[in-house]
């Protein structure tokens, strides 16, 4: 025993401690940003006309002047030497859920024998990489190589290490995005415009709306040397197979519990670095499951805060390894208890100040002001209910994977069926507008208080909103949060979808608004005076049949019941469980149109991220599935059959030692596991062949689409089922032999 792999694997782990992080000696706001090429460095760095353009290229979204390229490249790298870097890079984000990067030096000849640092805006502003060889659903062809990365100023450039990282939008030589960052910018303008233009009917001083979003990061650590001693972990991100261990979540321990002292120390450790690349982070905790923790920043610009969770993605790999741990991202990694998910907290805000998806201000002494308040925030609550009936299948398409569909529609993560929870409060409002005349005044209640009987606790104040955990898409007070996009998701995914159905709603109804106002234009009973416009006759008018058809989505139930699914389907949304077919609601006519008609994505664009989409799916099962046949030939089935013939010999020695019997009556049991282990690792070779047919059969189907169907239906129920014979295993063989570390093993950090 003493010289099994896993034992020795196991206490190397356990020997690990926690190590020492060096404290930057300032406060984090003195280092917030310290690897960043800010607004703050532009000033010091650029020109001053060179700095005011391009402010108005970041706060305003003025288009880049390339005349000013090259100034602005001066400046960075004057400030990147003095920050030790010596290599530029143009940081993308393919459709690989990761990004990319190709290094260049800042050198050139000199002309005299020698060499130079230089960085012009010519390479600022644009790089080529190889565009066939990323995923692009047959936009480029292996002979067709060229692409281009084009600088997005909104994003800030930062330096990891020695090289200078320019976040950059990735193009096909013939226009197609190919990349998230292309169409979320496209979508987060459509719907900018399209908030700032309905704006205009609650306020006169609104020029702009923001999208704001705060992302919630899930993860797992388990020690590097037990990750090393699993392949399965190594190769696919996620156990394929492994018995429960007896104690895991059950206990309700681990939630918000003490940190252990070597994650303290990785956490502690990963937030000075993320706040040196000016990642706001600011909550960490322990999940609900053992080895599982979260991190959460304070919200951002979208654009900005997608950046940011894929570098800090990056980064938690890095720092984790410092920490002898590996950071799993994986949606599912281990079996039986809770997965990670990533919950995008998402809103629009005004450049007045207001925040859109708040309730305003309630004034007793002017009550017309409260209702314009109230009349805003219904608006905005009720056309994102809009956005989300739609196209409540193109939402969770935006969010299924092959990974992320391991997590939804357990107890521990929203049904993958896309709902909105409001609450009683928001309900009632939305229920009183849908029932009653146009020309009442509509006003929402402010927080109340909650009295707490102990004399040295002050009273709590309670939210206008419960909150429900089953809702895939609840509203929490001034902000809706999407907690279906699972943990190694990029959050652009899911946000492209939104704010492109919500720029769709938003226009909409402005439309519709628009005309019911020209309709009551002149009629006596909506002129001045009468408290009562025909724009706030128009809006209410136009909200409430958005209300009535909208309400379908509104779910404030247990999503986790099979009652609703039933309903559910009987409502109308798309209750799909299969990823393959959950993707082609990126194709059905309602979304292309929408795409389409906000400018975000074309007709090819869309078909081609869809043959990605099968294709990683494919890939993704089909590797898990070589894994697992590996390890259940090479692993699982010699280990069980070395143990069965311990028990063989055994069986064999009692019949030398006591009578025929009293052998016999003695081996009763290990001839009992004689025989299911046999059972069991026939079984188990019988369906690794009936998988790795199911494989040649499926990868033989010419279209991707039917492909990835055949996966999931024929190729995974094979994997189920040769876990189920493996996990029995582990329960019977000594586990002295088992060379696979155990849940046990994995799950408890010390």
């Amino acid at each position: 025993m003493a010289n099994n792999l896993r034992f020795q694997v196991v206490e190397e782990a356990f020997k690990k401690r926690a190590l020492d992080v060096k404290v930057p000696s300032e406060r984090p706001s003195e280092y917030f940003g310290k690897y960043v090429f800010n607004k703050q460095k532009m000033y010091k760095y650029l020109p001053s006309d060179i700095y005011e353009k391009m402010i108005d290229v970041m706060d305003n979204g003025a288009r880049l002047d390339r005349s000013i390229a090259d100034a602005v490249a001066d400046g960075m790298k004057k400030w990147a030497m003095e920050m030790g870097v010596t290599h530029y890079t143009h940081w993308f984000q393919p459709l690989t859920e990761g990004t990319a990067e190709k290094h260049d030096a800042f050198v050139e000849h000199n002309g005299k024998g020698g060499m130079i640092e230089k960085f012009s805006g010519k390479l600022l502003v644009q790089q080529e990489p190889d565009a066939s060889s990323f995923p692009n659903g047959g936009i480029r062809n292996t002979f067709e190589a060229r692409g281009y990365s084009a600088w997005d100023p909104t994003s800030p450039v930062f330096v990891i290490d020695d090289t200078l990282c320019i976040p950059t939008i990735f193009i096909a030589y013939t226009g197609e995005a190919l990349d998230y960052k292309a169409p979320l910018l496209r979508a987060l303008h459509a719907v900018g415009k399209a908030a700032k233009d309905v704006c205009q009917y609650f306020y006169n001083d609104v020029t702009k709306v923001q999208v704001n979003l705060g992302w919630e990061q899930e993860y797992f650590l388990v020690d590097e040397g037990l990750y090393s001693a699993r392949p399965d972990l190594m190769l696919t991100g996620r156990t394929l197979m492994g018995h429960e261990s007896a104690k895991n979540q059950q206990m309700d321990d681990h939630y918000f519990g003490t940190i252990p002292d070597r994650v303290q120390a990785f956490m502690k450790d990963l937030e000075i670095q993320a706040l040196e690349l000016a990642i706001p982070v600011k909550t960490r905790h322990n999940e609900v499951a053992p080895n599982q923790f979260e991190l959460a920043p304070i919200f951002e610009e979208c654009n900005l805060a997608v950046d940011h969770n894929m570098l800090l993605m990056s980064l938690m790999k890095k720092v984790a390894r410092n920490h002898g741990f590996r950071v799993l991202l994986h949606e599912k990694p281990f079996d039986g208890i809770n997965g990670s998910g990533k919950h995008n907290n998402w809103s629009l805000s005004a450049n007045n100040g207001v925040l859109l998806h708040a309730p305003g201000k309630i004034d007793p002494s002017n009550p017309e002001a409260t209702a314009n308040e109230t009349l805003r925030f219904v608006t905005f609550i009720v056309e994102t209910l809009m956005a989300v009936y739609r196209h409540n299948g193109l939402l969770k398409a935006s969010i299924m994977s092959a990974t992320n569909a391991h997590r939804l529609g357990g107890n521990e993560a929203p049904p993958a069926i896309i709902s909105s929870f409001l609450g009683t409060q928001l309900t009632e409002l939305l229920d009183k507008i849908e029932e009653s005349e146009a020309t009442e005044l509509f006003t929402l209640k402010g927080k109340k208080g909650m009295e707490i009987d102990i004399p040295q606790i002050p009273d709590l104040i309670i939210d206008n909103t419960d909150r429900n955990r089953t809702s895939p898409f609840a509203f929490t007070g001034n902000r809706f949060e999407f907690r279906a996009p699972g943990s190694t998701a990029n959050c652009a995914s899911a946000m492209i979808s939104l704010n492109a159905a919500m720029a769709e709603a938003l226009v909409s109804f402005k439309e519709r608004v628009d005309q019911k106002i020209a309709e009551f234009a002149g009629k006596p009973e909506y002129s001045a005076g009468t408290g009562h416009t025909a724009k706030f006759h128009a809006i209410v008018e136009v909200l409430r049949e958005d209300i009535k058809t909208c309400k379908p989505v509104r779910f404030d139930g247990n999503g986790y019941s099979e009652e609703w699914v039933k309903e559910a389907a009987r409502r109308g949304l798309d209750v799909e469980k299969s990823c393959p077919v959950i993707f082609e609601r990126y194709l059905d006519e309602s979304s292309v149109r929408m795409f389409e008609s906000t400018k975000v994505m074309n007709h090819k664009e869309l078909e081609a991220r869809n043959e990605v989409k099968w294709e990683m799916y494919v890939k993704t099962v089909q590797i898990e599935a070589r894994v697992l046949g590996d390890l259940a030939m090479n692993h699982i089935i010699p280990v069980a059959t070395h143990y069965q013939s311990q028990l063989i010999k055994n069986v064999q020695g009692m019949k030398d030692v006591f009578s025929v019997e009293k052998a016999e009556r003695l081996s009763i049991r290990n001839m009992k596991l004689i025989e299911e282990i046999a059972e069991r690792t026939e079984k188990i070779e019988q369906f690794v062949e009936e998988l790795t047919e199911a494989r040649k059969v499926a990868n033989r189907i010419e279209n991707i689409h039917q492909r990835a169907i055949a996966y999931h239906d024929t190729v995974e129920p094979h994997m189920g089922a040769i876990r189920y014979e493996a996990d029995k295993l582990e329960l019977i063989v000594e586990d002295g032999l088992w060379t696979l570390p155990k849940y046990r093993e994995l799950l408890f950090i010390r």
